[in-house]
């Protein structure tokens, strides 16, 4: 019961009842990534592409969508990549999730959340002043 008021009335958790119906009634499996999320196809949009959208694990967040699932979800290319041998690149880093408002947020030195001092400015920068 718990989980049926979580679809109705939650959008950030997992899938939402429309959702749920809308994959069930146009919706083809298409893969599933090492985090969990359900990729999906069915249906046309406006545009006449195929619509393509993710069910998540878990909280409903972007970042969790894989480089070569975020390729296809974008229609940036047309084999997902549970129909190909996917090796992601060298230059591409492992996931991380999104660490805003988090301890793990970035702060730089000088932010009001981190105690040490901003760097001494070089000097080589100057204001600009009307009239000059």
């Amino acid at each position: 019961m718990k989980n049926f008021f979580l679809q109705f009335f939650t959008w950030w958790n997992g899938q939402t009842l429309g959702t749920r119906l809308w994959t069930w009634r146009t919706g083809t499996k298409v893969g599933e990534d090492e985090m969990g999320n359900i990729y999906y196809e069915g249906g046309k949009d406006v545009d006449g592409y195929t619509r393509r959208w993710v069910i998540y694990a878990g909280e409903a967040e972007g970042s969790a969508v894989g480089s070569g699932w975020h390729g296809w979800l974008h229609h940036r290319v047309d084999t997902p990549p549970s129909e190909e041998d996917y090796k992601p690149h060298a230059w591409q880093k492992e996931h991380q999730p999104n660490l805003t408002g988090t301890a793990g947020a970035y702060r730089p030195k000088g932010s009001m959340l981190n105690p040490e001092p901003r760097p001494e400015v070089s000097g080589d920068y100057d204001a600009w002043t009307p009239g000059n």
